[in-house]
């Protein structure tokens, strides 16, 4: 059935060029190789370029901040993304963002999600051990004291 094969990954490779599939990762040789997502909540077509797939995240991540969850070692824009909402939230006296903090903590348990701010993974690392609402707390307190430094203007194009 050596044909059946080549025939899938012929079709495959058509597909995927032409835009037809959703993609959970960025492609091969990107910068950041391990952040996956869940296709069923980020619908990613396969031709697009990789910050145009970036972007689409952000995006999605922006408006809908719990679709966070369901990213795997999160590249730093993203998480920038996410501290944004937390941070506009913690602003403005509104009910905390435990739930977005203890996402952004959990992406954290993994040594392979890349740091989006200086000093971020150690403040998660100095509450190892906490209770998760505990957790939860001081980060939020660590945020609420920083300033807005993480509000990268990134260039769009």
């Amino acid at each position: 059935m050596p044909l059946l094969h080549v025939l899938s990954n012929l079709l495959s490779r058509a597909s995927r060029a032409l835009g037809l599939e959703s993609v959970d990762r960025f492609p091969p040789g990107h910068q950041y190789p391990r952040t996956r997502w869940d296709q069923a909540y980020f619908d990613i077509a396969s031709d697009l370029k990789s910050d145009q797939m970036e972007t689409a995240i952000c995006d999605a991540i922006a408006n809908t901040p719990s679709v966070f969850a369901w990213i795997a070692h999160p590249t730093p824009r993203m998480q920038r993304t996410l501290l944004g909402v937390i941070h506009a939230r913690l602003r403005r006296g509104a009910s905390a963002p435990t739930e977005l903090v203890a996402m952004l903590i959990d992406a954290y348990d993994s040594p392979h999600t890349p740091e989006a701010l200086p000093g971020l993974r150690a403040a998660i690392a100095s509450t190892q051990g906490y209770d998760p609402s505990m957790r939860v707390a001081h980060l939020q307190a660590y945020l609420l004291d920083m300033p807005a430094a993480f509000d990268v203007i990134e260039a769009r194009s």
